[in-house]
This record gives structure tokens, sequence and C-alpha cells, in this order.
């Protein structure tokens, strides 16, 4: 069901805020629009208790708030798809594609907990208006689902999850999570060459492992492909993918820029793992999943949200900029507590989060990554 929204105009960063049901809202920047959390559980007051009839619905449901920005299906550049069941991945595709016919938005699809208890799937994307490009490698062979390798829009590439498939047939490769590591730079190395990129222009990744345990292993496979004064900012969660025999999935972002610099707080010293607090492009800043500590979610977000700030003072902007937010949370039930710690922090004028049921890496139970724009 859809909420009539309202929208206010934010002066010098050209946002608009739509405020929809409590678990979805929109916002929309001079190039990007950003729609979070949408689902399909109900048409007409009926319970809508299959993946098929939910992922129509929740896709309808899209429709109509991309309507409300001039936009449709096919200005959609990106998509991330939460699973509660990974199942229903054949199910749900059956029907996605109905939507995404031609050169269909890039895409993730990982299994998560969803905010509504009665949700199967949900939905977070990012749509553009004017003129993309497709990024198609010829040495890829085409992807067997809907969804495309890459999206050019100005300067930015959005990338597809990568998995472990081989260029020439699609067919998985498999073999340990550093082998998987490799491949899936390989097929996304060859994404970026057909953009006129390369993994220099990475800015942000979001890495889906299937087992915390490889955590380490990944690393040292990641490394090996991102650059080593400037990797890009990154968060890793745990997710079960939708193929059992791959280990890693990971989705990223690429930019061209003259003015691309890493960002630290003042003080903070290089990190072991590979990637930057933040990356500034000139026009956004691109902040790494941050943990905190604390006794409870509560505490461990105003933790993590005091790191994101210390790494926004070093770069010279606030959180009066920021233009979208992912939250990951070990446990869904504690999104009430971390959303008031969020609208206390960023306060009334913030985009909604995606929120993701996901372990994260060591004991921390909340992670937040954040993009800002000037």
């Amino acid at each position: 069901m859809i909420v009539p929204s309202f929208r206010r105009t934010v002066l010098g960063c050209l946002l608009a805020i739509a405020f929809v049901l409590p678990q979805r809202i929109t916002a929309q920047s001079a190039e990007l629009v950003y729609i979070s959390n949408v689902t399909g559980t109900e048409s007409g007051g009926r319970p809508l208790v299959t993946v098929e009839e939910q992922t129509a619905r929740m896709l309808d449901n899209l429709g109509e708030e991309l309507r409300e920005h001039g936009l449709g299906h096919s200005d959609v550049v990106v998509s991330n798809v939460f699973l509660r069941d990974t199942r229903h991945f054949q199910a749900m595709n059956g029907v996605y594609r109905t939507y995404f016919q031609t050169n269909p938005p890039t895409r993730a699809t990982v299994q998560a907990d969803l905010l509504d208890p009665d949700a199967l799937i949900q939905i977070s994307v990012v749509a553009a208006a004017g003129p993309k490009e497709i990024v198609t490698p010829g040495g890829l062979k085409s992807p067997e689902l809907p969804y495309s390798w890459g999206i050019k829009v100005a300067n930015t590439l959005f990338v597809s999850g990568a998995t472990s498939r081989s260029p020439e047939t699609y067919q998985p490769v498999t073999g340990d999570v550093a082998t998987q590591t490799r491949r899936v730079f390989g097929n996304i190395g060859m994404v970026l060459e057909e953009a006129g990129m390369s993994f220099a222009d990475l800015v942000s990744c979001k890495v889906f492992l299937d087992d915390a345990r490889s955590f380490g292993v990944m690393n040292g496979a990641y490394g090996e492909f991102v650059p080593g004064g400037d990797p890009p900012a990154r968060a890793t969660v745990r997710s079960a993918l939708m193929n059992v025999v791959f280990s890693t999935e990971i989705q990223c972002v690429a930019v061209t820029s003259g003015e691309r610099s890493v960002v630290r707080a003042e003080g903070e010293a290089r990190g072991r793992n590979p990637y930057s607090p933040g990356i500034d492009t000139g026009d956004r800043v691109y902040v790494a999943g941050m943990t905190g500590r604390g006794s409870d979610a509560a505490e461990e977000a105003r933790a993590a949200l005091g790191r994101i700030r210390s790494t926004l003072d070093a770069a010279s902007v606030d959180f009066g900029d920021v233009e979208n937010v992912w939250v990951y949370l070990a446990d869904v039930r504690d999104w009430d507590a971390v959303r008031a710690v969020l609208d206390e922090t960023l306060g009334p004028d913030a985009p909604e989060p995606t929120v993701v049921g996901s372990r994260l890496m060591g004991r921390s139970i909340v992670e937040i990554q954040i993009v800002v724009k000037r």
C-alpha cells in the first residue's frame, strides 16, 4: 500500500525527501533518486502470501514511487533485492524480469532478515534521469539473470554484485574464498575496463560473505586488486547467497574524478584491512561501513555515528549533507533503538536508511554506511 507523501526542499544540496511508510523513504539529489525498503505484503487490504504476489506488488509500489519523480522502472540503475528465503530466488526472478525486460538495472540479491515480519522480499534502488550507458564487456558472457553487468551515469559506474562466474560460460567457478574473490575481481575488472575505468576508480564496495570465518582469506585476495594507498570505502556483512557454491558477492561503485582523495579522521592511522574510512570524489564522500563499541545496539550506533562524524569533519562536510544511508543490524528487533539514535544525530531531514538484517564481522551488532553529497 502506498501512503501519500509530502516533500521538502533543502537549500544548497538540492535534496528532496518524500516521507511514506516508516520503513520507506525517497531521497532525490540533482542526479540520483534513492528509494529504500519497498515491500508488497498486501493488495486492497488482502494479505499477499506468495513471493510471486509480493514481488509483483513490491515492484508496482516501486513504480508509483518512481512516477512521483517523473521516472519509471527503466530509470533504475541499481537494485538491491533482499529475500527472507533463498529458495524464493527463481520464483522472484520470474516476476522481476517482466518489469525489467530491456537493459535491467545492476543488481545484488542476498538473503536478509526484513523489518516487516510479513515480507518475503524487500527492495532498495537507485534511479537516475537522463542518459545512461549500459556496460557489457565483450569478453564477459551476458547475464542469464535479469541484471546488467554495469550502468554508467555521467562519471559514476554502478557494478552489479559479482560472483565467481566464468566470463566465457557464466557457469560458477568453484574453489575456496580466495579463488572465488579473485574471479569476482576478474569480472569486475572487465566491467571497469569496458567503461574506461580501472580498480583505481573504485570508491565504494559492499561485500557479502556466506561465512564470516572467511573474512581474513577474502581480505587477502581483495587486497590484491584494490589500490594499496587509497582503496575504496567498504562494508562487509555475512549473508547467504543465491547459489550455495558461491562464497562471496561484491557490489561496487566507481567514479572518474580528478579530485579523488582518501578521507581519514584527524589522527586516525591507516588500518590493516584493505579499505579507506572515506573516499572524497569532489562532489560526494563515500564513507565505509562503521561500527562502534557499546553495551547495546543504541550505544553501538551512537559510537559508529561518532566515528562517521569525525570522518565527515575531515572532509569538511556534515550530517546535513547525507544523501544515502545503509544500516546493517545483526538483529532487526534493534531497529527502533537504532532509529532513535539516527534521528537524534542526523536530524529530521535525513533520508531513511536501507535496513538490512545480516550478521556482521566480529562481535558488532550495528554497522552504518553513508554517502554524502556536497
